[in-house]
């Protein structure tokens, strides 16, 4: 996690849920809507600046000039190592940036067709905006984001052992606040995602696997008899 997520509601939406509606907000917001955002691709991210909050268009993935031609840029942050990595070190704890979504996807092996791998999509029980705790950088010289992610636990781990960490609006609205110091930063990273049982996570169907499909039907529940019911902890 987190190759692939859905990025479908308007951005009116996502700034109501963390209670910025009112604020003067700088940047363009995106006219489509985005069910298969796939890595390499530009996303709508907010972030604050010296002219106060923006909306802007970041490459997802990122990699520090020195690493930039030796492996494909990473599109994750592990938690766990974030803080201390010298990879992340231009970006830890200063370039922080919050990633609207609706959800993600994951891949699972079919032990019916082990050659075949089935997507999941994974959202809030509620099916509010979520938003993913992110590091990153919107200028010329070097664009790009990584989702922070963590492990996973209790029966998220079978869909996939790390997930992204999901901040709820108080949280969030915390991580984008440029007086935090690092020692908070770290604290909100490590300790504030929303817990596993604020999820569901439910099969579908295999064209989200294509970066070129998209529509509402990439997020739809399959409607065979053992997969109808999204999975609830």
């Amino acid at each position: 996690m987190c190759g692939r997520f859905s990025q479908a509601a308007r951005m009116e939406q996502y700034l109501l849920e963390l209670d910025f509606i009112t604020r003067a907000i700088h940047g363009d917001p995106p006219a489509t809507a985005r069910y298969n955002v796939a890595p390499t691709t530009r996303v709508p991210v907010l972030r604050t600046a010296d002219d106060g909050l923006r909306i802007d268009a970041v490459r997802w993935g990122w990699a520090p000039p020195w690493a930039a031609d030796k492996r494909p840029a990473p599109i994750n942050a592990r938690v766990e190592t974030v803080a201390t990595s010298r990879f992340f070190k231009s970006l830890w704890p200063v370039a922080r940036l919050l990633v609207p979504a609706d959800g993600w996807y994951e891949w699972v092996k079919d032990p019916a067709q082990p050659k075949l791998k089935q997507p999941w999509f994974i959202r809030l029980n509620s099916g509010a905006p979520l938003f993913f705790a992110a590091l990153g950088q919107a200028t010329q010289s070097n664009d790009g984001f990584l989702i922070i992610t963590d492990a996973s636990d209790q029966g998220m781990v079978d869909i996939h052992d790390r997930r992204p960490v999901v901040l709820g609006p108080d949280a969030a609205r915390a991580w984008l606040d440029p007086a935090l110091d690092a020692g908070q930063v770290e604290a909100i990273a490590r300790h504030e995602g929303r817990p596993v049982t604020d999820f569901q996570w439910y099969r579908v169907g295999r064209e989200v696997g294509n970066v070129r499909n998209e529509g509402p039907g990439l997020i739809a529940p399959l409607s065979t008899p053992d997969s109808a019911q999204p999975l609830l902890l």
